[in-house]
C-alpha cells in the first residue's frame, strides 16, 4: 500500500523545515561576518555575498524550498504551511547553541506547543483536490475575492516599501517581516499553481504551452527574490530567535487566507474539522509567542562609524557594565 498524497506533503515538510531552520542560522553567522568586514545587510550593504557560510545557508534554503515547492503539490497549504513551525524549534534550537542566543525554560513550552498544534492539523487536515489545468487554476486566480486579496496585499507592501521602511525599518521587525509575508502569501499560491502544473505535465497533459504557466512562474519569482532581500534585512537587524517566530506566525496566516481564499481548501469538510485546524493554528501560534516573549534581547549594532573594543572575553555588555574604548569618524568633530 502506497503513502497517500497527504503523508507525502507532511514528510516533505518536515524535511523542508529542517533545511529552513539551519539555514536561518548559517546565514545569521555570515550576515554578522559579512558586517564585521564591511557594510550591513540592514542599511544596503552586499559584503556577506562574500562569506561562504551565507552561501551555505542559501544552498540550505534552496533545498529546503525545493522540499516545500514539492509539498504544495502533494497536499493543501492548509496543512503544508502551519508544519513550517518545526523550522522555529530548529532554528531556537540551532540559536541556543551555535549564536548563543539562549532558549529558556517556557521556551521549550513554546516547542512542544508547536509540535502539538502542528499534529492536530495534519489529522484534520483536508484532502488535496487537484484542477485537471492550469486553466481551471487560472479561473481559481481570478475570481473576485482573490483579486480582492491581491489588491489588497501589494498596496499594503507598497505602502510599507514607500513610507513604513524608511521611517521604521530599523527599529520595527514588522516592517521587513510584513512585506516578506504578505509577498510570501502570493509565492505559496503561484508555486502550487506551478507545482500543479508540473505535475499534470509528468502525467501526459503538457501545461507548457499556456501562458497562464508562464506567468505564475513569473509571479514567483519575483515575489521569491522580494521575501529574500526584505528577509535579509530582518536577519541583519534583528534577533534571529525573534525574526523565526514572527515570520511564521505572520507568513502562515497569510498564506492559509490566501490558499483558502483560491483553492477553497476547506470546501466540503464539516465543521468539526475546520474547527479542530482553527484550534491546531492557534496552538502553534501560542507556542511561538511563547518562544518570542522568552527569547534574549540581542544588544543593537553599534552606528555605522563606530568601532567598539570590549576590553575583556566576557560576553556582551552595555557601556556602563564595560569599559570600552569608542572610535568616532574625524568628520563628526571636524568639517573639511
Amino acid at each position: 500500500m502506497g503513502l497517500s498524497d497527504n503523508l507525502k506533503g507532511v514528510i516533505l515538510a518536515v524535511a523542508s523545515s529542517a533545511f529552513i531552520g539551519s539555514s536561518f542560522i548559517l546565514k545569521k553567522k555570515g550576515l554578522k561576518r559579512g558586517g564585521a568586514s564591511g557594510i550591513r545587510a540592514g542599511v544596503g550593504g552586499y559584503t556577506y555575498l562574500l562569506e561562504p557560510l551565507w552561501w551555505a545557508g542559501m544552498i540550505t534554503m534552496i533545498m529546503g524550498e525545493i522540499a516545500n515547492f514539492v509539498a504544495y503539490i502533494y497536499a493543501p497549504a492548509v496543512l503544508v504551511t502551519p508544519l513550517g513551525a518545526l523550522s522555529i524549534i530548529v532554528s531556537a534550537c540551532l540559536a541556543h547553541f551555535l549564536l548563543n542566543e539562549r532558549i529558556q525554560k517556557m521556551g521549550i513550552v513554546g516547542c512542544v506547543s508547536c509540535i502539538v498544534g502542528s499534529v492536530v492539523i495534519v489529522i484534520h487536515a483536508p484532502q488535496e483536490h487537484t484542477p485537471s489545468s492550469v486553466q481551471d487554476i487560472w479561473t481559481l486566480a481570478t475570481q473576485p475575492a482573490f483579486l480582492v486579496y491581491v489588491v489588497a496585499t501589494l498596496s499594503a507592501v507598497l505602502a510599507l516599501v514607500l513610507h513604513f521602511e524608511p521611517h521604521y525599518g530599523q527599529t520595527n521587525i514588522l516592517v521587513y517581516l510584513g512585506i516578506c509575508s504578505l509577498m510570501g502569501s502570493l509565492t505559496v499560491v503561484s508555486i502550487k499553481a506551478i507545482g500543479i502544473a508540473i505535475k499534470l505535465t509528468l502525467d501526459g497533459m503538457s501545461q507548457i504551452a499556456y501562458p497562464q504557466t508562464w506567468f505564475f512562474l513569473t509571479v514567483a519569482v519575483i515575489c521569491v527574490i522580494t521575501q529574500l532581500i526584505y528577509l535579509n534585512k530582518a536577519l541583519d537587524t534583528f534577533n534571529a530567535t525573534l525574526v523565526s517566530p514572527v515570520y511564521y506566525v505572520m507568513f502562515t496566516t497569510f498564506t492559509i487566507i490566501a490558499s483558502v481564499i483560491m483553492f477553497k481548501d476547506w470546501s466540503g469538510q464539516n465543521a468539526g474539522s475546520i474547527a479542530s485546524e482553527i484550534c491546531g493554528f492557534i496552538t502553534v501560534l501560542s507556542g511561538t509567542i511563547i518562544l518570542h516573549v522568552t527569547r534574549e534581547q540581542e544588544p543593537p549594532p553599534p552606528p555605522v562609524g563606530t568601532v567598539t573594543w570590549f576590553i575583556n572575553g566576557d560576553s556582551l555588555k552595555s557601556p556602563e557594565e564595560e569599559h570600552l574604548i569608542t572610535h568616532h569618524r574625524l568628520d563628526e568633530y571636524y568639517e573639511p
